[in-house]
């Protein structure tokens, strides 16, 4: 099980450093995101994320069963030295795949906020700058109707 961990933690870790910097990819994997988060999307990504919790928190009982286990004994066997290191990576493989896709999660949300804000800043200096240009041509006809007088 440590083997697609680590694929998923260095494919979460590859999209996060995509989403970071302006690539070729980043737009298409936005759109890709985008389309995730609509539908049933949402529910699917809950339930992994909470199937993922709950085999990480099986684990963690687990690590502890086996620290008592040696403290009661008084001696460290060599066969739960091996569990427990074994045991350790798989929960903080899936501790730390949570961890990026929440912040995975919380990038897409701060990109598409910063568009958003963009495209309302381009539209509202877009109308103040017609709006200065009614004022500029209204006072010029002001001016000319005054000199006419």
């Amino acid at each position: 099980m440590i083997q697609p961990l680590y694929v998923l933690v260095f494919g979460e870790v590859a999209v996060i450093l995509v989403l970071l910097f302006r690539t070729p990819l980043r737009k298409p994997l936005l759109i890709l995101l985008d389309r995730l988060k609509q539908g049933r999307g949402p529910v699917v990504a809950t339930t992994a994320g909470g199937t993922l919790f709950v085999i990480m928190v099986s684990l963690l009982y687990n690590i502890t069963t086996i620290q008592n286990r040696s403290l009661e004994a008084g001696g460290v066997n060599p066969t739960d030295q091996v569990l427990l290191a074994n045991q350790l990576l798989e929960a903080s493989l899936l501790g730390f795949a949570l961890f990026l896709a929440l912040m995975i999660d919380r990038i897409h949300y701060y990109i598409r906020e910063v568009r958003m804000l963009r495209k309302h800043m381009e539209a509202i200096k877009k109308s103040d700058q017609e709006s200065e240009d009614l004022k500029i041509k209204d006072k010029g006809k002001n001016k000319v109707v005054e000199e006419d007088d």
